[in-house]
């Protein structure tokens, strides 16, 4: 059985009754569409929307500084600040 990650659910025949409605009745959390009581999609608010991409962002940001402080002192290049 699959796991629904929501605390709303809706059918897909409740979507196209009202997706309005079912944002309205959520609040600011997702609606999982269900599917013959599988959830084939995520109803999500624009708001949570861009929220989780700031956290994704955030993630692949991390993992790049992660990445990038893991240097070798031989891997250095040595510049002076007047030839920029």
């Amino acid at each position: 059985m699959q796991a629904i990650l929501s605390n709303y659910t809706a059918s897909i025949t409740e979507l196209k009754k009202s997706p309005s409605q079912l944002l309205k009745d959520a609040g600011d959390e997702a609606v999982a569409i269900l599917n013959h009581n599988v959830p084939s999609a995520y109803l999500v608010p624009s708001e949570l929307y861009e929220k989780m991409m700031d956290i994704i962002d955030d993630y692949y940001l991390a993992q790049e500084v992660e990445k990038r402080l893991k240097y070798k002192k031989e891997d250095l290049i040595e510049v002076n600040i007047d030839d920029l």
